[in-house]
């Protein structure tokens, strides 16, 4: 693959949270090799597409998708073929990529299997980061059976597993960890998905936290939780969840205590709006749906809330079947509360940080090649990211373009 210069573009430094214009990006295989002034002497050889006065942006990053999750029922998800639900996913992974998503992160359900169709270029799609299944105790958020199914709690609802007891969950994280997990997820509180389990519910003892911890810690990986209540919450924080996902239920002392325990707060406001709007249409059961106004109404405090204690704040989406479509809106629907530089960061630098990954998110020499070609400046105007239609030109995933052309012809 040669040498491929991009000059005379601005550039985004989402670090620094400012655009920088007159650049010169040079892309040597799937690296960036140098960032440099515009006009500077190209390398012999090198692809020169003309893309004078166009922004590149980082490769965006989901830290909270369902890639399986092609139903909003996520108990009918288990009763397809596995089959079908691989190819469903295969279709939902590469629409993230047309969106400008370039990496993902799985928070349950996506397997090592999927991760690697994607990385050698079997289905096209982001880089995916996985948890396997999230664990859920007996009747917590991840057990789908109604409260008359009598059925032995051995699985979850396709995207979870229950395990109770220490012991039990230790044997949960070991397995997802064997099987290539990326993180351990665990649920924390009750959720709006689960049949029988209420939003402020505590779930798993804190001796049981506490192993999930161990055995993460153990295999160099973290925990997150799946927490809505600032109970739930601290609960993780002080057992050492290094994340929780949503959230929305914190209060100021408890995003305090997030932003001292330096953990991360993957927001998913998108999902909420989906489907207060959708998710009826969608086939979202209509007891899941009496459950979402709480949490609708309070997502936009707990950013701010977040935010202002200094907590790092990543970007998610946590979307179910048909309504991934919406998986943008989590820009404009922050972009109330949060700084637009900020919410860069969340959807980039920020995120890449949470995967452990320091050269994924940004454009400077030695990071990764994922970059989006723009016709305007996302930190100007933020709505640009939501219409890649318009704006989007090409998406370059580890120096290739895999969505679009660098090619003004092509176009």
């Amino acid at each position: 693959m040669p040498v491929t210069v991009l000059d005379d573009v601005a550039v985004v430094d989402v670090v620094a949270g400012r655009t920088v214009a007159h650049r010169q990006v040079v892309v040597d295989g799937d690296r960036i090799a140098d960032v440099r002034p515009a006009g500077a002497a190209t390398e012999p050889g090198a692809r020169t597409p003309d893309v004078r006065g166009r922004t590149v942006l980082p490769g965006l990053i989901d830290a909270h998708v369902h890639v399986k999750a092609w139903h909003a029922d996520l108990g009918i998800v288990p009763r397809r073929p596995a089959s079908y639900t691989a190819l469903k996913a295969a279709g939902l992974l590469e629409a993230m990529l047309q969106r400008g998503f370039t990496t993902v992160r799985d928070a349950g359900g996506a397997d090592a299997g999927l991760a690697a169709a994607v990385a050698d270029g079997t289905i096209p799609g982001p880089r995916l980061f996985f948890c396997g299944h999230a664990i859920s105790q007996t009747g917590g958020h991840g057990d789908a059976r109604e409260a008359g199914d009598d059925r032995h709690a051995g699985g979850g609802d396709g995207l979870s597993r229950i395990a109770d007891g220490v012991d039990a969950v230790r044997q949960a994280a070991r397995d997802e960890l064997r099987r290539g997990a990326h993180f351990i997820k665990v649920m924390v509180s009750g959720g709006i998905s689960s049949p029988t389990d209420r939003l402020g519910s505590l779930q798993y003892s804190r001796d049981e936290l506490a192993a999930f911890v161990e055995e993460a810690n153990n295999a160099g990986r973290y925990v997150t939780g799946h927490a809505y209540t600032a109970a739930s919450v601290t609960r993780a924080a002080r057992a050492g969840f290094r994340c929780v996902e949503h959230a929305n239920l914190i209060d100021a002392a408890t995003a305090r205590l997030m932003a001292e325990k330096e953990m991360f707060l993957v927001g998913t406001l998108a999902t909420y709006e989906a489907l207060a709007t959708r998710g009826a249409d969608a086939g979202m059961p209509a007891d899941q749906l009496a459950k979402l106004q709480r949490v609708r109404d309070a997502g936009l405090r707990s950013i701010e809330l977040a935010s202002a204690a200094g907590v790092r704040l990543v970007y998610g989406t946590d979307l179910l079947g048909a309504m991934h479509d919406a998986q943008l809106t989590e820009f404009t629907l922050r972009a109330q509360v949060q700084p637009t530089a900020e919410l860069l960061r969340a959807a980039t630098v920020d995120a890449a940080a949470l995967l452990d990954q320091p050269d994924l998110g940004r454009i400077e020499r030695g990071a990764h090649a994922d970059l989006l070609l723009l016709d305007a400046d996302p930190l100007t105007d933020i709505t640009v990211l939501t219409r890649p239609g318009v704006h989007l030109q090409a998406v370059v995933q580890g120096g290739r373009t895999v969505v679009g052309s660098l090619d003004p012809a092509s176009r």
